[in-house]
């Protein structure tokens, strides 16, 4: 499978998810729905990311399961960062801190906040 564009390829304005599919049940969901910022990474990228949370985000950890130096480690986090729209190293543009982006993310799993409230609380 390849992952969801994100642009049209025609004007290059946002692309909006419309249809999901399940192919083992032939059951077809139409609306509008939102893709989030993990779309934007490619297969590699959300492989990487899994292995990260799933050793905590401790690098030695993942030099142990990846076989690779700390440097490129590193290197690949940074291009995960990049794609997410952020550089490493600098401060969120948008003043959020880390609490107050994890705050809004659990309003949202609660059910407290919609999706469209949460991605306007952490975009702007």
């Amino acid at each position: 499978m390849h992952p969801i564009p994100s642009e049209c390829p025609v004007c290059h304005s946002e692309l909006t998810v419309t249809k999901l599919y399940c192919r083992e049940c032939d059951t077809t969901i139409e609306g509008r729905f939102i893709s989030g910022p993990f779309s934007q990474l490619t297969l590699a990228q959300i492989e990487f990311v899994e292995i990260f949370i799933k050793n905590e985000g401790k690098i030695t950890h993942m030099e142990t399961e990846l076989g690779l130096s700390y440097p490129t480690i590193r290197n690949r986090l940074h291009e995960v960062i990049r794609a997410l729209g952020y550089e490493p190293g600098k401060a969120d543009s948008r003043g959020l801190t880390d609490k107050d982006r994890r705050k809004i993310l659990d309003e949202l799993n609660q059910g407290i906040i919609s999706s469209e409230d949460a991605m306007q609380m952490l975009t702007e």
